[in-house]
């Protein structure tokens, strides 16, 4: 299978678990010494491997390909550049942004053993995720991404907007953002709980 027919089902299956509607979202992997994104203004519910773009280093489409990469390239390929990633999924979790406006200095995780499925130790292993302000300039969002990355942690939270979660494979970079997904929503549900009434 090739990596634009990963990248079709990935978009698929993160917008059956609800976190790409509509057109919202994208997903990146690295193929070989290129990039493949998928394209801009594709319903995930219908993305195929021919919806893949491949781009260059700096996120913008190579010659000769019939659809654009989505807005968001640069930044997928900043991270894969810099970061040495896969791949990159950008999703626009509810939990995320919601945890992101609790937090906006960061998400604090501690003590619970689905950290395990960042790369993280389940118990007295203090993660921080990174929230950054959002930007319609792709160039600073990658900078500002880039600028607030925590070691040891796979994502940043763009406050307002979504999760960006990398791995070295699109198979962990998905596994990583459903684990990220489950954590914000449950140090939510917490901290409900710890209010007076709650």
């Amino acid at each position: 299978m090739s990596a634009a027919d990963d990248l079709a089902r990935a978009s698929r299956r993160l917008y059956a678990l609800g976190w790409m509607r509509g057109t919202s979202g994208n997903v990146s992997v690295r193929d070989g010494a290129e990039i493949l994104v998928t394209a801009s203004g594709i319903d995930k519910s219908a993305v195929e491997p021919t919806d893949a773009v491949l781009i260059d280093a700096r996120g913008e489409a190579l010659p000769e390909q019939h659809a654009r990469p989505s807005a968001e390239a640069p930044v997928h390929a900043s991270v894969i550049t810099e970061l040495g990633a896969g791949a990159v999924v950008h999703v626009h979790s509810l939990a995320a942004v919601e945890a992101a406006a609790r937090w906006p200095e960061g998400v604090p995780l501690i003590d619970v053993e689905q950290l395990k499925g960042i790369g993280r130790g389940a118990h007295g292993d203090a993660v921080t995720v990174p929230v950054v302000a959002n930007s319609q300039d792709m160039a600073d969002l990658s900078a500002r991404i880039l600028a607030a990355l925590e070691p040891g942690v796979p994502g940043v939270i763009v406050a307002e907007h979504g999760l960006y979660a990398w791995g070295s494979s699109l198979g962990e970079a998905i596994d990583r953002t459903e684990s990220f997904d489950w954590l914000f929503d449950h140090a939510l549900r917490l901290d409900r709980l710890r209010q007076p009434g709650g």
